[in-house]
């Protein structure tokens, strides 16, 4: 960020009013102020009158940035960090001790929502302008009134202190002569309001003069603007202002949305019909900043005009212009006026009035510290002695630098300055007094507060003036008032991390957050979060708007006859909703109507594909988070039978997780979506009480993912080898299983270096615009699902830098609303949830360092290279993208073929890269950020819809005979061939991707993706962009002598635009018509012959989510050894005047001519040794030479260490979790039939007589802890005796034991069922069609039986005949009895004459022997 800030540069100037232009007598509005809330209690609420007398000096109570506890009735002075440095109980200050013993030195408890600018709550409001303050003052004497008639302890005054305002300041009030204030103003405006001086006017005229565009944009209704303005600018006031907007309930003004907040014009101060649009300059009320940029963008005739916001308040002027509007903020601080402190005058008729520069009569006094709180800026903490080295700046001193720009005193103090003057602005890396002009508080200069300040303030006079200005605008006051919570959002650790819960659980909700969370995440909703809380809003608004679309039939046929995954993925958004919003009773029901429609299903699978358990993953994460969220709204009947749905679900799961590939496909999207899946409703069932069962699942869970998050570490770029689309689908899930296992079992991955480099697959991978993806392998045009949660994600927990939050803005903007891109509506809404839930608002939206600028990017792992990704889609903005990589990516790729993790992986039986394309070689390409050659997006995997080659005559089986593609193509299945024949040795490479002088080069090597039968010796493409809009391509085909190849055809493709046909002098091409232009593209070989190409539209098969595809078909003759095939491609801007080309062996010379350059390009193939360059281009008259030097080196990623003994390490987290859980579960029970109801349920797996025994002992041992406890307490010390955790026989080792069998049945089950064929394991086209497939299988149903049962049964029936105590017990009695019998034979036997004796004895310690081996065998089985 720049260190300065001019207004020269900014080409909008935007003021509050009240207290920014207009400036009132502030002793007289403030005791104003105070009599008409003070009238109104007394009159209409009975408090005590003396609430009507004011002493002169009680005004001195009021200090901006004070917190009052509404409950306590405390007022509170905080430090930046949330600690308490001053405090009162009404108006009487509380000693160090006091506020030491009430408070600590810890954060005050409501930090994290009033740090982030939500200034008002039920719990709390927050006084940061001086038109509340008198207001304090009264609330502050209504405690003190309070306590001392009624000696109350909580307080309800607020609601009165509400009426009271609502009473005087309603909108109405002015029009109405309402209440005490706008009557008295209206009458004696002189009395409160100070005329504005000539320098101000005169500066704003300048401003105007110069070019500027001024807006006044004030939340006073437009009557009582208008009485301001004439009063302090004059009858003429309009003319200093472009555009004027009153009642614009700041800050709602700059975070609503037009839907929410939409503009209204005025006829007589009334307010007329909303307005679609803002068009043109004028005076209007309401409305909001997004409409408002969007005319200062006609009006500036700039794409991004700079604005500039003069505002006074921090919580409705600085931080939201700066939060949501990104705007440069000037904050009007008076405190800068008065923070030297003097011992001021006496006097006795009135309170003083601050010095000031405005022209007028009026008292000439200096601004005072708060006798009472001291500095606004700084304070030490209370109870230290030494002043000096406990100095800490305010929470509002904080606020200050990081939201302002900078802070003035008042608009005169630099109305004299020239414009072009550079003021040193508040910045991260600057010092803490930098922003402040003309000078800093006296408080933040070394020494400046402690050694004048202090010894000032002990002499300062009972009658020291009051120190505060009102706030103006009394309507915007009443709406803050009333809603409590209108602005940011909470504070977050710069370290964010998810608290680790350990089973310490207070019912539900408790997946993703906790009941005590609840009231925070509503407060987001309405501050911070409202962005995405508006989302919310809209999904459920539309769904309740057409409920039969949205809502699960009840029909199983219904629901089961198409791929169903929308259900699960809308009720996650439903609920939250819900959660956020508990007044919708309308969305509550709708949310229990569709889990009753869910729990009433046989079957969560679809009919035509019941070997996929995805389906079923979808509905069931969606079913258990909503289970968890509504819990509290669900009648006991349904919490039970829910309940009961979800271990059905769960249990299927899990048996199916033995047998399925995605319980041994590492890497692939189906593994996380059903771990997460399997693992979310594990956590509920463990939640109450099934930890058996939950500990089975939860532990395969983590046996599987915890593999995979090893593995992603051989991926070093960041990259998932399925593209960005499925890359979405998996990362949905995968985010949501590393929160999930932080929070819960305290397992971290968020410092894994994958994480680290994976936003740069989303960032490198955005077309300009950001609305389109480079789409390869199985791709819609961007996104299935998110990518804004997932960017929230890694900007909160991984990234911390606010780019995160920054591309997720840019997506979130750009939107597609309808045609292709938009996304479904079984995906739109579905991370929605998780997007509030991890974003985090105090991470300010910044771009990355190079955004704006064009760079190269090259994925080492996938393969791929992209140019010019993430810029606005304007003129010249190209992006270019090439792939060349190893079959499943370079991790995958290596992992199979050098045998890497053995002890887990057996070749590609492990992987599943059947979402890939044959496209090695590829490439696509968008001029000016127009689509020209596309990838051919989700459709079947031929050569041909790639943009690649494919030769003729083919040597092998084809697809397309004559011609042959790569040797994935497969032409009897939907997905790519990837284990069979050559398949699996697939691969291409990047050989060098450079940029020099704003020229790209990239060559690609792809000659391992053909069949070596076809004897190419290389397939070398050579991509070279040589203008924003101008891009060569040459291919290069180098046969083997004894090759019998004729002809290569090459594929050009564009999924949304057909192409048509072209021809200039001989030379042929093909065009398509682009609103903006025409894009065009020609051909011709080294010898200079141009062929005529096949211009074509191609359908895809039923059952593909699009169309088809448009294409470009070019066939070339093949000559022995070389031939070279060149392409130009060519956006509406450039106009080429020549294109030939000169071929002879090895070096080809390619010209092009436009009408603004002239390029001479010279390429050499790798095999010749005797250059130094692969490639030399002159534009115009430069040389740029693209080197061998810098050509990409492969590398080799070492296994990782340990890799079996990481996932154990991590498995061992979970287990202490169960056990505590298990101890807090029993530790509850206080009678008989419920402790043995409770133990029965948790000792499922033993026998029926070792259950008994096991409950009497465990109650026996929980009784006497109890007793203990009881005893202890009364005592006050700490009991000796049994642990109950340790007492506790433990039951998890003998779920373990029995797991092996478990897993041994499932194994041997999956072995007798017919195989499942490749195809089934991956019908996963999430909602694009209905699908009807020939293969069927009996559908499989998981209701009717309970899951619990179902597990109970399976576990009974394999236990083992001794339980895990009883094999520790006699182990025990062996070895002693072992060791006396040796005993015995080595001392008394010894001597015994007789040799029978001592044989026999010599027996019994050999059976003895045997017996003890076989007990400790049974021992560390069972791990007793």
């Amino acid at each position: 960020m720049q260190q300065h800030f001019s207004l020269a540069d900014c080409d909008v100037m935007g003021f509050d009013l009240d207290h920014t232009l207009c400036r009132y007598h502030l002793p007289q509005s403030a005791r104003l102020i105070y009599d008409s809330f003070a009238q109104y209690l007394v009159a209409e609420k009975g408090y005590d009158k003396d609430l009507l007398t004011l002493a002169p000096d009680s005004l001195d109570f009021c200090c901006k940035g004070l917190v009052l506890d509404i409950e306590e009735g405390n007022f509170l002075k905080l430090a930046e960090d949330g600690t308490v440095l001053r405090a009162s109980h009404g108006t009487k200050s509380m000693t160090s001790e006091e506020v030491l013993e009430t408070y600590g030195r810890r954060e005050w408890k409501h930090f994290n929502t009033v740090s982030g600018m939500v200034s008002r709550s039920a719990k709390y409001y927050l006084y940061d302008n001086y038109f509340d303050l008198p207001g304090a003052l009264l609330c502050a004497r209504a405690v003190d009134s309070l306590n001392q008639h009624d000696g109350q302890k909580k307080y309800d005054f607020w609601k009165d202190m509400v009426a009271a305002i609502q009473h005087n300041y309603k909108i109405s009030a002015f029009k109405e002569d309402c209440g005490a204030y706008f009557p008295e103003v209206k009458n004696h405006p002189d009395k409160y309001l100070q005329r504005c001086p000539e320098s101000v006017k005169k500066w704003l005229k300048q401003l105007k003069s110069a070019g500027k565009i001024l807006l006044l944009i004030t939340s006073s209704h437009s009557d009582y603007c208008r009485l301001l303005c004439e009063y302090i600018l004059g009858n003429d006031f309009e003319e200093y202002f472009d555009i004027v907007i009153t009642n614009a309930l700041k800050p709602g003004f700059f975070s609503h949305t037009p839907n929410q907040r939409p503009f209204r014009t005025l006829e007589n101060d009334e307010e007329q019909e909303a307005l679609l649009s803002l068009d043109k300059p004028g005076w209007y009320s309401q409305g909001n900043a997004i409409q408002l940029y969007e005319l200062l963008k006609k009006m500036t005739g700039k794409l991004d005009p700079k604005v500039v916001y003069f505002g006074d308040s921090m919580h409705s002027d600085i931080f939201p212009a700066h939060h949501y509007s990104n705007w440069e903020t000037v904050f009007i601080l008076e405190e800068l006026l008065g923070d030297k402190v003097t011992v001021p005058a006496e006097t006795e008729s009135e309170p003083l009035e601050k010095k000031g520069k405005y022209e007028g009569d009026q008292p000439k006094a200096p601004y005072f510290v708060s006798k009472q709180w001291g500095s606004f800026f700084m304070d030490r903490l209370p109870g230290l002695e030494n002043a000096e080295e406990t100095l800490v700046r305010t929470w509002s001193c904080k606020c200050i630098s990081t939201y302002s720009t900078i802070a003035i005193p008042t608009l005169e103090a630099i109305a004299d300055l020239p414009l072009d003057y550079r003021f040193t602005r508040f910045s991260s890396n600057s010092s803490a007094t930098a922003g402040y002009y003309p000078s800093p508080p006296r408080a933040l200069l070394p020494n400046g507060y402690f050694k004048d300040g202090l010894a000032a303030i002990e002499t300062w006079r009972s009658d020291a003036t009051m120190r505060t200005h009102t706030r103006g605008a009394p309507s915007v006051f009443f709406i803050h008032a009333v809603c409590f919570a209108f602005a940011c959002g909470a504070r977050e650790d710069p370290d964010a991390m998810v608290p680790f819960v350990n089973a310490n659980y207070d019912s539900y909700p408790m997946l993703y957050f906790s009941k005590g969370d609840v009231e925070a995440l509503r407060l987001q909703a309405a501050t911070t979060h409202q962005h995405i809380a508006a989302r919310l809003i809209e999904a459920v608004q539309t769904m309740l708007s057409n409920p039969l679309e949205y809502l699960p039939s009840w029909d199983p046929k219904e629901f089961s006859a198409r791929w169903n995954e929308i259900y699960g993925n809308n009720l996650g958004a439903l609920a939250m909703f819900c959660v956020l919003y508990p007044e919708n009773i309308e969305a509550i029901n709708m949310a229990k109507d569709y889990m009753e429609r869910m729990a009433a299903q046989p079957s969560w699978l679809v009919k035509d594909a019941p070997w996929d358990e995805v389906p079923l993953a979808h509905s069931l994460v969606g079913f258990a988070t909503a289970y968890d969220f509504l819990y509290s709204y669900l009648s006991k009947i349904q919490q039970e039978r829910f309940l009961e749905v979800i271990a059905n679900a769960s249990g299927y799961m899990y048996e199916t997780s033995y047998r399925r590939g995605w319980g041994f496909q590492y890497l692939h999207n189906h593994q996380p979506t059903n771990c997460v899946a399997l693992l979310a409703g594990s956590l509920v069932l463990m939640n109450q009480g099934y930890l058996q069962e939950a500990y089975l699942w939860t532990k395969q869970v983590l046996a599987i993912m915890e593999k995979s998050v090893v593995l992603l570490q051989e991926v070093t770029d960041g990259s998932l080898y399925e593209g960005v689309a499925y890359g979405s689908y998996t990362t949905r899930s995968l985010f949501q299983y590393m929160f999930l296992v932080q929070r819960h079992f305290d397992i971290n991955h968020f410092s894994h270096p994958w994480l680290k480099q994976h936003f740069a697959f989303m960032y490198r991978t955005v077309l300009p615009g950001f609305q389109r993806t480079v789409a390869i392998a199985d791709s819609n045009y961007n996104w299935f699902y998110g990518p804004e949660s997932q960017l929230v994600f890694l900007d909160k927990f991984v990234m911390r830098n606010g780019s995160g939050n920054w591309l997720a803005e840019q997506i979130r903007r750009n939107r597609v609303v309808e045609g292709p891109g938009t996304p479904s509506k079984g995906q739109r809404w579905c991370t929605l949830h998780t997007e509030f839930l991890w974003y985090d608002a105090s991470l300010r939206s910044v771009p990355p360092p190079d955004y704006g600028v064009p760079k190269l990017h090259y994925f080492e792992d996938w393969g791929v290279v992209t140019y010019g990704s993430a810029l606005p889609a304007e003129i010249n903005r190209p992006f270019l993208s090439f792939k060349s990589g190893k079959l499943g990516g370079r991790a995958i790729y290596d992992i199979v073929h050098k045998n890497k993790y053995k002890e887990w992986i057996k070749g590609w039986r492990n992987f599943n890269a059947g979402h890939e394309h044959p496209d090695q070689n590829s490439f696509t390409f968008a001029p000016n950020g127009v689509p020209f050659i596309t990838e051919a997006l989700y459709g079947p995997k031929y050569t041909f819809f790639n943009n690649v080659l494919m030769f003729s005559p083919a040597v092998s089986k084809s697809c397309f005979s004559p011609w042959e593609g790569q040797i994935t193509e497969d032409c009897s299945s939907k997905w790519l061939k990837y284990k069979h024949d050559l398949a699996g040795d697939c691969q291409g490479r990047v050989v060098a991707a450079m940029e020099r002088s704003g020229v790209v080069f990239i060559r690609g090597e792809g000659v391992g993706a053909y069949n070596p039968k076809l004897k190419l010796r290389k397939l070398q493409r050579n991509l070279i962009l040589l203008h924003p809009q101008l891009l060569l391509l040459v291919d290069q085909i180098h046969l083997e002598d004894d090759s019998r190849l004729e002809a290569a055809t090459s594929f050009f493709h564009n999924v949304d635009v057909p192409f048509e046909e072209t021809v200039v002098d001989d030379v042929h091409g093909a065009f398509i018509r682009h609103r903006d232009g025409i894009y065009k593209m020609y051909w011709m070989d080294d010898t200079g012959h141009s062929e005529k190409a096949t211009i074509a539209s191609r359908m895809y098969p039923r059952g593909y989510p699009y169309n088809g595809t448009n294409y470009v078909n070019v066939t070339t003759l093949l000559r022995h050894p070389v031939t070279r095939a060149i392409y130009l491609f060519i956006g509406p801007s450039v106009d080429v005047q020549s294109f030939t080309t000169r071929g002879d062996s090895p070096q080809l010379d390619v010209f092009v001519t436009t009408s603004e350059h002239a390029y001479a390009v010279y390429l050499w193939p790798a095999e010749d040794v005797s250059r130094s360059a692969f490639a030399q281009v002159i534009a115009d008259r430069q040389k740029i030479v693209f080197d061998r030097a810098s050509a990409i080196r492969s590398s080799t990623v070492p296994e990782v260490k340990d890799y079996v003994g990481i996932v154990e390490r991590n498995l061992q987290h979970f287990k202490p979790v169960f056990q505590q859980l298990e101890k807090q579960i029993l530790s509850r029970v206080r009678n008989t039939a419920s402790f043995r109801k409770t133990a029965e349920r948790l000792l499922r797996f033993s026998d029926k007589r070792q259950t008994e025994e096991a409950i009497d002992r465990i109650f026996a041992i929980s009784q006497r802890q109890q007793q203990q406890h009881s005893r202890a307490k009364k005592n006050r010390k700490v009991a000796k005796g049994y642990k109950f955790v340790d007492a506790v026989p433990d039951i998890f080792a003998q779920i373990e034991v029995n797991e092996r069998k478990v897993r041994q049945k499932a194994q041997t089950q999956a072995q007798k069922e017919l195989p499942v064929d490749e195809d089934e394991e991956m019908k996963d086209l999430l909602d694009f069609a209905d699908i009807t497939y020939v293969k069927h299988k009996t559908r499989v149903s998981i209701k009717g039986r309970s899951g619990l049962a179902q597990m109970a049964t399976t576990a009974r029936s394999s236990a083992p005949s001794i339980s895990a105590s009883y094999t520790r017990l006699f182990l025990i009695l062996n070895i002693a009895i072992f060791f006396v019998m040796l005993a015995m034979q080595l001392t008394y036997f010894q001597k015994a004459k007789r040799l029978h004796g001592q044989r026999c004895l010599y027996a019994i310690l050999l059976v003895d022997s045997c017996i003890l081996l076989w007990l400790y065998s049974s021992c560390s089985q069972s791990q007793c």
